[in-house]
């Protein structure tokens, strides 16, 4: 059992949270599942271990769902799934980077039922083919083609979006931020889109916008207000750009306290979402890098 959970545990885990949004309950589900096979010890353990145990951590988020789906009834303002840190400076451990969607997909999951999400996060993020989802979800690999689809359609981002390579996207962040800190407002605006939203999760514990914000002037009233008021604090800004859930990210630190974590999708040289978390809950993995 120890060998296969250093075998598996990234896999699981990088499902797990992928379905889950949230690291601590990705860790929980995984547990649980340990604790399940340890219990049982069934055949199909070890005759297709790998597509054993990701069924039963599918099984098990989906039995999270409605219980996940009841707190953010109750969440205040906006939910956004929990950041994580992914460079190779200062890794997560048990992640597998590789096989991570965009933040912005992973937003998007949230509009999804729990067999549409198994099958877009098992095809899109970790590359299984139909015939193993299907085995894993038990239905026919024809009805996984056809959730693939609606899902896909659901989330209307693809990872195969047209975008600026890695290198490109942090040098577009770094002006985007040297924009604000140039105080250039005609530049600022230049690289929002015309149609940028702008989401921000306090969950009633910092200070964020209670709905989404759309279009360019009203984002960057919202974003020029929190950077002109950030840059006068006391204690000093400090801004870093890092890499988050396997893309360019920037954390945001007012003296030694981590304020905010920033995600931004661009799409064809703009910023199409902003996305914003600042509950200090989901911020607890930055605090030490």
């Amino acid at each position: 059992m120890e060998e296969l959970y250093g075998r598996y545990k990234k896999l699981l885990l990088t499902l797990a949270y992928q379905m889950t949004g949230t690291w601590a309950d990705a860790e929980d589900v995984v547990q649980d599942v340990f604790l399940k096979v340890c219990d049982v010890n069934p055949a199909g353990l070890t005759e297709e271990p790998k597509a054993y145990l990701c069924k039963m951590v599918v099984n098990r988020c989906r039995d999270l769902y409605k219980s996940a789906r009841r707190r953010r009834e109750r969440y205040v303002g906006e939910w956004l799934p929990e950041p994580i840190p992914t460079s190779t400076v200062d890794p997560l451990d048990f992640i597998m980077r590789d096989e991570l969607l965009s933040y912005a997909v992973l937003v998007m999951l949230e509009k999804l039922s729990p067999a549409e999400r198994a099958v877009y996060v098992l095809r899109e993020a970790l590359g299984i083919e139909y015939g193993g989802i299907a085995e894993i979800i038990g239905k026919s690999e024809i009805n996984c083609r056809k959730i693939f689809s609606r899902a896909k359609g659901k989330v209307g981002l693809s990872e195969g979006e047209p975008d600026m390579i890695k290198t490109d996207r942090e040098a577009w962040i770094r002006q985007f931020i040297a924009a604000f800190e140039q105080d250039d407002a005609e530049r600022v605006i230049s690289m929002l889109a015309s149609d940028v939203v702008l989401i921000s999760d306090g969950g009633g514990k910092a200070l964020a916008a209670v709905r989404p914000i759309a279009e360019r002037d009203s984002v960057f009233k919202f974003l020029y207000g929190i950077f002109h008021k950030s840059f006068q604090h006391e204690d000093g800004l400090q801004i870093d750009v890092r890499e988050i859930n396997g893309q360019t990210g920037v954390v945001i630190r007012l003296g030694e306290r981590v304020d905010t974590v920033a995600l931004i999708h661009i799409i064809e040289r703009s910023i199409r979402n902003i996305y914003l978390i600042r509950n200090p809950d989901k911020l607890r993995f930055f605090h030490h890098i």
